[in-house]
């Protein structure tokens, strides 16, 4: 039995986050991965980029902190290869290269800015490590909603034949930075996707659909009604943002964001003719880990 321990980080427009796993191989394709730690820090890079198209001094400092902990977190768990990459915030903000060479100077860490079409990938690449089944014969819709983008993607005999990353996301949202025809833009696309699909399935992926769902108090692996989403952010929408942290125990960075994501959900759900979702509860976070230990495991 071999072990190796693996890191990932993932600089979002809403947090940032580190994962270390253990990846266990049991047989010469067998393997498993043992979660060790997840650490989030609520530092919201797209509350600047989105309004003033820079990341801020303070937001800069504290990302450099967070990275430095993170490096330190991986030295002590012994992690052995780990890989960071930033998305929409950074990837847009016009100091976003500096800010990556901020990161590698003072916390001694290599940053990715990589684009929406690879995220989307690294998060599909994870799918065969989730107890999310795809039936081959079925089309399926999957979409990821971020703080500043969302990865949209047709998969068909378990095949990606098309994907689109449209700079609409629910940080961007909620600093009302969406103007309508990036709405109407990506609904025609989506809609062009499908044309002449039935019974779309959606694959919805991120923090704020993994919270919907557990609102909608569904068991994992089972679907998720277009109708239900809508339920959930109504009742959600009903509170006031501190009685969705007091009441609803929803975190502080995600209790003003999980509305506009949903709506973000509910509308490319029904731009892309799907009734039902599948969460399979993944990340980029562990995309990147499994790609990790295909290259290197």
């Amino acid at each position: 039995m071999l072990t190796m321990k693996l890191a990932a980080i993932d600089i979002g427009s809403n947090a940032v986050r580190l994962l270390i796993e253990e990846a266990i191989k049991t047989g010469r394709k067998e393997h498993y991965f043992k979660k060790i730690s997840l650490t989030r820090v609520p530092i919201r890079l797209g509350e600047d980029v989105f309004t003033d198209g820079h990341i801020s001094e303070d937001k800069a400092k504290k990302l450099v902190k967070a990275m430095k902990a993170f490096r330190f977190l991986m030295e002590a768990n012994d992690v052995e290869i780990f890989r960071a990459c930033a998305t929409s915030a950074m990837r847009e903000a016009i100091n976003g290269k500096e800010v990556q060479k901020l990161i590698k100077k003072d916390a001694k860490l290599d940053v990715e800015l990589i684009s929406g079409e690879e995220e989307a990938d690294l998060i599909f690449s994870n799918f065969d490590n989730s107890n999310v089944e795809l039936d081959k014969t079925k089309t399926y819709l999957y979409i990821d909603v971020g703080g500043g983008s969302t990865e949209v993607t047709l998969i068909k005999r378990g095949e990606r034949v098309d994907s689109y990353s449209f700079r609409l996301g629910s940080v961007r949202l909620l600093k009302d930075n969406v103007p309508e025809f990036v709405w109407d833009d990506a609904c025609k696309k989506i809609r062009r996707m499908v044309k002449d699909e039935k019974d779309v399935i959606a694959i919805g992926t991120g923090g704020n659909i993994n919270r919907i769902f557990k609102e909608s108090r569904h068991r994992f692996g089972e679907y998720l009604k277009v109708t239900e989403i809508t339920r959930v952010i109504t009742e959600i929408e009903a509170y006031n943002y501190e009685d969705r942290i007091r009441i609803l125990k929803l975190k502080p960075d995600r209790a003003d964001v999980i509305v506009p994501a949903g709506k973000i959900y509910t509308t490319f759900m029904k731009a892309g003719n799907s009734k039902m979702m599948i969460v399979p509860k993944v990340g980029l976070s562990d995309g990147i880990i499994s790609r990790l230990f295909a290259k290197h495991g």
